[in-house]
């Protein structure tokens, strides 16, 4: 019987075993395709001096810190903080353990994020982040890598379907500093309008000459050859030769969209950034694209999957036999199973019901007996 203490907080909740199984399997293929490309995983705490957290998260985060947990140390008197993002813990990990190690430096992580109040468009204020990041590089040639690395770990958690779409999340800075001028105090309004794709209010927060950048958007051929047609005296060139050489790098991996003035989720991205969407999954996969780290300013290039969200599509794993092990069984019959593969469970006390606990075969003596479901 549900007790009134046993509720989970809004925003929380329990995975059950075959959830539970989807989203480990998910986690591992996506870690052993980021390991084959020399990725190296780094494991950040879970908590850290809220000073310090907060203030990268504001570098590179649009102000996430906002978003997160806090209480006072007993140990230190200092305020700690529940991380919401482990990206900033990413890169302050490389701007100190390993300042000294060669660039381009890859990492890899996975693990909890919480954050106090989430939106509604996602209500889980629990998430598990996983990502890999390229430290010292952001240029085409990383952000490829980049992209073609979190299409192939899509593909390893056993996803179909993945599209990417392309932004340029400094498209309206670059425009606005010769290109089509505004004044800095239009330049908000501008970007808040192109958000909402509102040709009239773009027109009344003078930025008729942004028009053309709600109908760049599409399949990548046809929104990249109308982005092309805006770019006024060349501010976009190597931008969007960039894009180009992106995409081509991709070839059929993935279907390629693309949005230029594409900003929620890309607050803290530089002149790239990409989001990923699988089918079945009604939000995206994951984000990525090029920043600096906050405190360094060295440039960077990554993404991360939201690993919760691809368990809701990707396949079920194959559960591996469940030997039953009756009293008296033979362990090192038993160890050999298990290192084949299998799983085992041990019989405690009589009158246990093998086949009631899931078991598909039993040990007798050094043979392998599948156990007759019932019907």
């Amino acid at each position: 019987m549900t007790q009134p203490n046993d509720l989970l907080p809004e925003g929380l909740e329990d995975r059950l075993p075959l959830e539970a199984a989807r989203i480990t399997a998910a986690m591992r293929a996506c870690l052993a395709v980021l390991e084959s490309h020399g990725y190296d995983r780094v494991r950040p705490p879970l908590l850290e001096f809220e000073a310090s957290l907060a203030g990268r998260m504001a570098g590179v985060a649009g102000g996430e810190g906002r978003a997160m947990f806090r209480f006072v140390d007993p140990a230190s008197l200092r305020t700690l903080a529940l991380r919401s993002d482990m990206t900033p813990q990413v890169g302050r990990i490389a701007a100190t353990s390993l300042r000294n190690a060669p660039r381009p430096l890859r990492l890899a992580y996975s693990g909890d994020t919480v954050v106090i109040k989430a939106s509604q468009l996602d209500p889980a204020r629990e998430r598990l982040q996983l990502g890999a990041e390229l430290i010292g590089a952001d240029t085409v040639a990383a952000a490829s890598e980049a992209v073609m690395l979190a299409i192939e770990a899509l593909k390893a958690a056993g996803l179909t379907g993945i599209s990417v779409d392309f932004t340029l999340p400094d498209l309206v800075d670059t425009l606005a500093e010769k290109a089509f001028p505004l004044a800095s105090e239009q330049i908000e309004a501008v970007r808040r309008e192109l958000d909402t794709k509102d040709a009239g209010g773009l027109r009344s927060a003078g930025g008729a000459a942004y028009l053309p950048l709600l109908y760049a958007t599409g399949p990548f051929d046809k929104a990249l050859a109308a982005l092309r047609d805006v770019d006024a005296g060349g501010a976009l060139k190597s931008r969007l030769d960039g894009l180009e050489a992106i995409a081509t790098s991709i070839g059929d991996a993935a279907r390629i969209t693309l949005d230029p003035t594409e900003r929620h989720g890309f607050e803290y991205q530089s002149w790239f950034g990409f989001t990923l969407y699988a089918e079945g999954l009604r939000r995206a996969a994951g984000r990525g694209g090029t920043y600096r780290i906050a405190g360094t300013d060295e440039p960077a290039t990554g993404f991360t999957l939201y690993l919760d969200r691809l368990a809701d599509v990707a396949p079920q794993p194959e559960a591996a036999p469940l030997v039953w092990l009756p009293l008296g069984y033979d362990r090192a019959a038993a160890t050999a199973l298990r290192a084949s593969g299998a799983r085992t469970l041990a019989q405690l006390a009589e009158g246990e019901d093998p086949v009631a606990l899931g078991c598909t075969h039993i040990l007798e003596g050094d043979a392998l007996v599948e156990l007759a479901p019932r019907a």
